[in-house]
């Protein structure tokens, strides 16, 4: 499920990211034909697994795997997304990084309405550190 259109802008600390599709009838994110303004959260997630991709070693086939492990400070300004006729712009830009850990800030808004924000915190090579082998 890919609810991003496109990256507008992108560098070593955050991400833009452009979204229309909380206004598809189909987004598979709705319940009883709404779109919730907590589903934003995803819409940020997926912001940051793109982040992370292309922030991945030039020449390197796999992306390390990220699990969004924590959300805190979520701040919801908008009870629902599907009636937000302008296009989401969601951004995620990095607080702090180490090799395993990543915290992002992040926000969604549509047309200079800011519609919730917060912060997400992101672990790497989750398996590693479950095994005891983390680098």
């Amino acid at each position: 499920m890919c609810l991003l259109d496109c990256v507008e802008t992108w560098d070593e600390q955050q991400i833009l990211c452009r979204a229309v599709s909380h206004r598809n009838a189909d987004n598979p994110l709705r319940a009883k034909g709404r779109l919730s303004s907590i589903c934003g959260i995803e819409y940020a997630a997926q912001a940051m697994a793109v982040h992370g991709a292309l922030l991945s070693p030039h020449g390197s086939t796999i992306a390390k795997t990220g699990y969004l492990v924590s959300v805190r400070s979520t701040k919801i300004h908008a009870a629902r997304l599907d009636d937000i006729p302008a296009d989401l712009l969601v951004i995620a830009a990095c607080i702090t990084r180490n090799e395993n850990n990543i915290l992002y800030q992040f926000s969604v808004s549509a047309a200079g309405q800011l519609l919730l924000d917060g912060r997400a915190a992101v672990v790497l090579d989750a398996d590693s550190l479950i095994k005891g082998t983390a680098p």
